[in-house]
């Protein structure tokens, strides 16, 4: 057969092994676009493989499957033919030592860097085709996938690591003790962590390192520190794997889980590390050591230092402790975006409910409580650890086994997301015939056939992770002992809540005291101020975690104040301390929602009522609920309290399910942003009537109000403003209006917006609605509040700068008659379609970004949309993607740029690798800027913030804690800035 090594038997290769193949979704489609690549490839390499069609008749139906579902596959093969042919006539359990065996051997004889990291992703891509290939034809299990994948992953690390220590001995810098291998006893450990370290990578995994070096084994030139050294390795290490070429990249190199990832190098000094452990290492890290192994590097130095952590790791007691803490964990992580409930469309089967790690915390868990005292839990891969546990007495074999098999099917889900666009995606599509087509491609005859068996294995991990977890006694909050029948003037008492974290000990101290003597109306009967005493210790405990405890309790002593009854409230809140953490939470870290509790104690019902965890209301009920509330109005005053009070308490809701973690970012932006459209098109319309009341209409009038920035964009937050047009038109012939106090023309389209502006932003006993930006209209603040369309077509067509299209990619009509508001999305369009020199805006778009660096700074990294690689880099990056190319693609417009950065990948204007970096850039500023949002009023500093905020932003980020997150903050931040430059240098 052409193309197949004439010393391998057709039998023992890769096409006559394969036992199956994907469904089709569409058949006829996949089939003629596979004979169309067969037509477009060369002769020969086309003969090659339709002659082992013939032989493999599941070959065609596997290609086929590929360019249906798989884009990243088909993208490995379309080029390079040869590729596949040379993986279908391997023997494939040879087949990746021998490839990591042929890139060892030309990485040996590279000397330039550029070819060096060529050499990396040709293996990536020849090794990954090979994996994909047998996990689709189900050739090999899903333990051998991910074994190969782990194989390729420490190859790599350990080729890119004997690259550099060559390079380093050329310039003399560096003395290796084997010329052979520069790698022995060179003093630099790197332990692969998580699925690395427990040779269980999934298909487009990060790779997770912690990098140590021990400076007396290591031989560098006199001249040479070892700290500087080992670290300029470490990034010359990430740098070869992860820099995205015109050849992709290898692996993304995830180096946060050392130490204190925010204040310490890369590389740290094994005497550190081993000091940190001893002090202040968590339980976390503790779980995260147990799949901790030494990859690459001086492996025996890295073995000795794992045996002196050793005891961090393995306590000699039963350390039932870890229990409650690693449960804390993951139920943060249930709380992060809305994992909490067990789904088919959107969910997320490595941190959702019955997910992946659910089965790797059940394992881990148990080895941290006993590995201590059973050495034989110390292993590192998940499912010898189930049947271990099982030996040991601690689960039953029925456990066992319907975790195993649930951990084999979701790794093979895992894999199958993750291989169509080489994503580090764990979630099911959101829509229902997206997952159609995912379950065709992992087998199963249509999106129910899998959603049975995936909720089956959901079902029987939760039942079990269950068991072990939640119904587990959690620890006795801090605070319990806290004696508040002492006197207020108790020094005793006065000491523990100074220890506590209170700074005014003498008023909290007598605050509480008038809250036991049940002098409020709320605490006047025994049975809710009973309740009320039984909650107090818990509710302390979390005061105390946040920003300014003391202001929490003046503003906890408000809402009792305020309260008309605490009968049902507090029995509700002593039984459900989340719910009390979740008050103390909104009270201490949110002060915008705290106010909101202290004034209107009423709104707490919201949290009470069932349906606040269940789907965030529409559009459509936000205007049935503004309806009914106002519809009874007995003045306009009264309109606009009532009006007021609606907003808050759809803030208040939203923001506190921000908080619990039950919205994503998105989902809470587009919530505000529904909100506020049905609040902008009601007082558009009330205040039109009230308008003419007074001054009747004008002939042939239209308003519209277009909405830009974050509302046009439907990714509000707590704290936006409104970025608001007024446009207006009418019967030029008839330029009066026909109320008693008749008004000219502009002139009346102008008191009506300046009566609109009122509406939002009058103070009244219920504050303000929204603070009203018009600074984008037409000439900005020098120009007319209210724009007739002509003026604005004109101006948008002549006179606009390029900023200010920029930003009209945002604009969006919230409110108008259907005909008028199709003429203003249709100039819109005009204006942003027409040809462009991508140059040209380019080098408009750099300039802008750089003047706002200047005016505002770019330095804090916390500042999340003006920090370099921040927000407004990616927001500048869509628009000018829009403004260059919608000429020639106008699909590429849209208000939200999160999809315009897909659409921008869809149509290979914006390379895969790019929009990896920004997508999950988009989605961790986006969680931050909602919860600092909502959360603060001033700038935000790391060193001010409460535990509470700081764990907030963590949970938000998915980062262990706060240290990791602002690590990968920096680094995202890096990529994002990046992919900027690239992004306009290459226009």
């Amino acid at each position: 057969m052409p193309g197949i090594a004439a010393s391998l038997d057709f039998s023992q290769t890769l096409a006559a092994r394969l036992r199956t193949a994907p469904c089709l979704s569409d058949p006829a489609a996949a089939d003629a676009r596979l004979d169309q690549w067969l037509a477009d490839i060369d002769a020969d390499s086309a003969s090659a493989l339709r002659g082992t069609m013939e032989r493999a008749p599941l070959l065609r139906p596997l290609l086929a499957s590929i360019m249906e579902a798989s884009p990243y596959l088909f993208d490995l093969i379309r080029i390079h033919p040869q590729r596949l042919i040379a993986a279908l006539g391997c023997d494939p359990d040879s087949r990746v030592d021998h490839l990591i065996a042929q890139c060892r051997a030309q990485m040996d004889r590279e000397s330039d860097q550029a070819g060096a990291m060529t050499r990396l992703r040709h293996l990536k891509a020849e090794a990954s085709l090979l994996i994909s290939l047998c996990d689709l034809a189900d050739v090999w299990d899903v333990m051998t996938i991910t074994r190969a994948l782990t194989r390729l992953a420490d190859a790599s690390v350990q080729c890119a690591l004997h690259f550099l220590l060559r390079q380093e001995e050329a310039r003399g810098r560096y003395v290796p003790r084997d010329a052979a291998d520069p790698a022995i006893g060179c003093g630099l450990i790197i332990l692969a962590m998580g699925k690395m370290g427990a040779g269980e990578l999934n298909f487009s995994s990060d790779i997770d390192l912690i990098v140590f070096f021990d400076a007396a084994r290591v031989q560098l030139a006199d001249d040479v520190e070892p700290q500087p050294f080992f670290v300029r390795v470490t990034q010359g290490i990430s740098k070869m794997l992860q820099q995205r070429t015109a050849d992709g990249y290898v692996f993304r190199v995830d180096l946060r889980l050392r130490p204190d990832p925010a204040s310490t190098p890369v590389a740290l000094s094994a005497a550190a590390a081993l000091n940190y452990y001893e002090r202040e290492g968590r339980t976390w890290e503790r779980a995260a050591m147990i799949k901790a192994r030494p990859c690459a590097g001086d492996l025996d130095a890295g073995n000795a230092l794992l045996a002196e952590i050793s005891p961090f790791v393995w306590r000699k007691h039963l350390d039932f402790a870890a229990l409650a803490e690693v449960h804390d964990m993951k139920r943060q992580m249930h709380a992060y975006k809305g994992h909490n409930e067990i789904a088919i469309e959107g969910h997320n089967i490595k941190l959702g409910r019955g997910g992946i790690r659910e089965i790797e915390f059940f394992a881990q868990t148990q080895q941290l409580i006993a590995g201590g005292r059973h050495p034989e839990l110390r292993l590192r891969e998940t499912l010898p650890v189930l049947a271990r546990l099982v030996e040991l007495g601690w689960i039953s074999s029925d456990a066992r086994d319907e975790m195993q098999a649930a951990y084999v099917f979701l790794r093979r889900v895992e894999h199958r997301l993750q291989m169509m666009a080489d994503e580090q995606t764990h979630s099911l599509p959101n829509e229902r015939a997206d997952v159609e087509r995912f379950a065709c491609f992992l087998g199963f005859a249509d999106r129910d056939a899998f959603a049975a068996q995936l909720l089956h294995h959901l079902g029987n991990v939760q039942e079990h992770y269950t068991r072990l977890f939640e119904s587990a006694a959690m620890p006795e909050v801090a605070g319990t002992a806290l004696d508040f029948l002492r006197s207020p003037d108790d020094v005793y008492l006065l000491d523990q809540l100074v220890a506590a974290g209170f700074k005014q000990p003498r008023m909290v101290a007598q605050t509480v005291q008038h809250w036991l003597s049940g002098e409020y109306r709320a605490l006047k009967f025994e049975a809710p101020l009973r309740a009320f005493r039984t909650l107090l210790p818990t509710l302390i405990a979390h005061v105390v975690r946040g920003e300014n405890p003391d202001a929490t309790i003046a503003l906890f002593d408000r809402f009792l104040q305020s309260l008309q009854g605490g009968a049902r409230l507090f029995p509700l809140l002593a039984q459900n301390p989340d719910l009390v953490e979740l008050v103390a939470l909104i009270l201490g870290a949110a002060p915008r929602l705290g106010v909101m509790v202290a004034r209107r104690p009423q709104v707490l019902d919201g949290l009470i009522d069932p349906s606040f965890f269940g789907a965030l209301p529409s559009q459509q009920d936000i205007s049935a609920k503004l309806v009914e509330v106002l519809g009874d109005a007995s003045s306009y005053e009264d309109f606009l309290d009532r009006l007021r009070l609606f907003g808050q308490e759809n803030l208040f809701l939203i923001g506190t399910r921000i908080l619990s973690g039950t919205v994503s970012a998105r989902q809470a932006g587009e919530a505000f942003a529904n909100v506020a459209e049905g609040i902008v098109a009601t007082v558009h319309r009330r205040v039109e009537e009230t308008f003419a009341e007074q001054y009747g209409r004008v002939s042939g009038q239209q308003t519209a109000i277009v909405a830009m920035g974050r509302l046009g964009g439907r990714e509000m937050t707590a704290a936006s403003d409104l970025d608001l047009l007024v446009i207006y038109d009418f019967n030029r012939e008839q330029p009066d209006s026909d109320g008693k106090r008749s008004l000219h023309g502009a002139e009346y389209f102008t008191r009506l917006t300046h009566r609109l502006i009122s509406a939002f932003t009058t103070q009244t006993n219920f504050g303000i609605l929204y603070h009203v930006d018009m600074r984008l209209r037409p000439s900005g603040r020098a120009g007319p509040v209210a724009t007739h369309i002509d003026a604005f077509a004109d101006y948008q067509a002549n006179e606009a700068w390029t900023w200010e299209h920029m930003a009209l990619t945002r604009a969006r009509v919230v409110s108008a008659s259907p005909d008028f508001a199709a003429r203003i999305e249709g100039i819109i369009k005009d204006v942003l379609q027409r040809p462009r020199d991508a140059l040209s805006i380019a080098a408009d778009t750099f300039e802008m970004r750089r003047a706002i660096a200047t005016e505002k700074g770019e330095a804090d990294i916390w500042d999340i949309k003006n920090a370099a690689g921040g927000l407004t880099d990616i927001e500048f990056i869509a628009q000018y993607l829009q403004l260059a190319h919608a000429h020639d693609c106008p699909v590429i417009l849209d208000a939200s740029f999160a999809n315009v950065l897909d659409k921008a990948a869809q149509l290979k204007l914006l390379s895969t690798e790019h929009l990896s970096v920004l997508r999950a850039a988009v989605v961790l500023y986006t969680d931050l800027m909602q919860i600092l949002r909502l959360c603060l009023t001033d700038r935000f500093t790391p060193q001010a913030a409460g535990v509470d905020l700081l764990k907030l932003m963590a949970r938000a980020s998915g980062e262990p804690d706060f240290s990791a997150l602002e690590a990968r903050l920096r680094d995202v931040q890096a990529e994002v800035r990046e992919v900027f430059t690239q992004v306009m240098t290459r226009a």
